[in-house]
């Protein structure tokens, strides 16, 4: 009781203390209002700055009204705590948004809109926290910023056409990591078409900068390049027609958390029933905590993703999670093959006793707590970046996005209670195999998906196969050589070791 007393004292201080300096800032300035002016007129400065060839000095300005005003004066605090999160994240992508447009070769006429668009964002935002009538609010115009792209796309042709092919590769770079990433358009794709369109489309930016680098004749540059571009245009026209509506949200909110979340349920969900039904039940402890500790990092990771603006962030953002999932597929694969050397010789004799008792190294508790820590922080950060474009991309039914994440979670949850209870009616034997295949096949996937980052990151090259093939995003099979290769070693080297540990488990047990 003194406990909850305690801790309900420090939230009062915490949201007072965050209140009070909120309403010090707009004493200082007058109103939000004041505020929402002085970033207006820096903004404005950063656009003729801009017409007049000054495009580092524009950039300085936006940032300037970024850090000195938005962030400076507490009114991004302000905004999250009377408004929402939602709205905070909003106007920080579209400062991000003008910032990168800036340096992308826009118009005047666009560059204008853009600007206006983000003042107009800030002003209905400064009227609301000082309580007045809001006018309609802003929303992304996909369209518009795949004509963005698309004028990036352009310059990147003519630079290839004019011989400098390290500047047309910057600008197909430019167009993947500061529009097609930072904008959201990726995730939004992700989350309101499919998984397949997002792969076909990431692929086809490796295909064009790798048609570039092997210097192919410009009309085969060109078709590349415009195969993009038509692509983008397509995803775009279907985004902008979709009429936000409260089951569209709660479907798009439901569908991330459950693809997200149904790996690393899948293999801690295995591990953990494992453990159990192989009488370890005290060795669970460190899976759960490296499960949390994984959720920790996530949050972590994804604020300081989130934080990182360059192209080279973009890139490093694609090693990051490549690097993960591949260190992953080394620890799966060891913890996949010691559970089914355990299928018959100990795990035989514990059961046949009335009690398996199968003994758990230090060695291999690690990898499987290590195993567990993989899975929730590989899936960990990219939902929260997920969530964090969903809701800075909806400003009707936002709370349809929380209903969204919370069955989402409900139905995981289901998923680990299946795998955890009805796992102990299982014979031991199948379900130790069954338990060891499950945990090969993700390493099978995480390798596809891994490469695919470290493709994506510029890491890896891309091959893409002579003839149609399927993608399978949820296995991690993408039609590229870089990705299937692998895997069907992987494939081969899994069956052989499954046959050769089988064989010597029937020895032991014979013996």
């Amino acid at each position: 009781m003194r406990k909850k007393l305690v801790f309900s004292i420090f939230i009062g201080i915490f949201f007072f203390t965050s209140l009070t300096s909120a309403s010090a800032a707009v004493e200082e300035v007058g109103s939000w209002e004041q505020i929402e002016k002085e970033m207006r007129l820096l903004l404005s400065e950063s656009y003729y700055r801009f017409v007049a060839g000054n495009i580092e000095e524009a950039r300085a300005l936006v940032d300037r009204a970024y850090t000195g005003y938005y962030k400076g004066r507490d009114f991004e605090r302000t905004v999250k705590a009377l408004i929402s999160e939602a709205r905070a994240q909003n106007i920080d992508e579209w400062f991000e948004y003008v910032t990168a447009a800036l340096s992308a070769g826009k118009s005047q006429k666009e560059m204008r809109e853009d600007i206006n668009n983000l003042t107009h964002l800030l002003s209905v935002t400064a009227r609301r926290l000082d309580g007045k009538e809001e006018p309609q609010a802003v929303s992304r115009n996909w369209i518009k910023i795949a004509d963005e792209m698309g004028a990036v796309l352009g310059e990147a042709y003519d630079l290839y056409a004019a011989g400098d092919i390290k500047g047309a590769k910057d600008q197909v770079d430019i167009a993947y990591f500061q529009f097609y990433e930072k904008a959201g358009f990726e995730k939004t794709v992700l989350a309101k078409i499919s998984g397949e369109r997002a792969s076909t489309v990431e692929y086809q930016f490796s295909t064009v900068k790798k048609l570039i680098n092997r210097g192919e004749p410009q009309p085969v540059v060109k078709d590349g390049l415009d195969t993009l571009t038509t692509y983008l245009k397509e995803d775009a026209d279907q985004l902008d027609s979709k009429v936000e509506n409260a089951l569209g949200v709660f479907v798009g909110s439901l569908l991330i958390i459950v693809r997200e979340g149904f790996e690393a349920i899948i293999i801690v969900g295995a591990i953990i029933a494992y453990l159990l039904k192989s009488g370890n039940k005290k060795s669970t402890v460190p899976v759960y905590w490296g499960s949390l500790i994984a959720l920790v990092l996530s949050v972590v990771m994804a604020w300081i993703l989130n934080a990182l603006t360059s192209t080279a962030s973009g890139r490093n953002q694609e090693i990051i999670e490549g690097a993960t999932m591949l260190l992953a597929v080394g620890v799966l694969f060891y913890v996949s093959n010691w559970m089914v050397s355990k299928a018959e010789a100990e795990a035989w004799t514990g059961y046949i006793e009335g009690k398996v008792k199968t003994s758990i190294t230090k060695g291999s508790m690690f990898s499987l707590a290590f195993a567990a820590f993989l899975a929730v922080f590989r899936e960990g950060a990219e939902t929260i970046l997920f969530y964090q474009a969903l809701l800075a991309g909806n400003q009707t039914y936002i709370n349809m996005i929380w209903v969204g994440l919370g069955v989402g979670i409900v139905l995981l949850v289901i998923i680990y209670i299946l795998i955890r209870f009805l796992s102990v009616k299982l014979p031991l034997k199948p379900f130790f195999l069954g338990t060891s295949i499950l945990l090969f096949v993700m390493s099978v996937a995480f390798t596809g998906s891994g490469i695919k980052e470290l493709q994506e990151g510029n890491m890896i090259p891309v091959t893409m196969l002579p003839f149609n093939f399927i993608t399978v995003d949820i296995l991690g099979i993408y039609p590229t050589l870089e990705t299937l290769i692998p895997q069907i070693l992987l494939l081969g080297i899994t069956i052989a070791t499954f046959v050769i540990q089988l064989r010597k488990n029937k020895a032991m047990k014979m013996a």
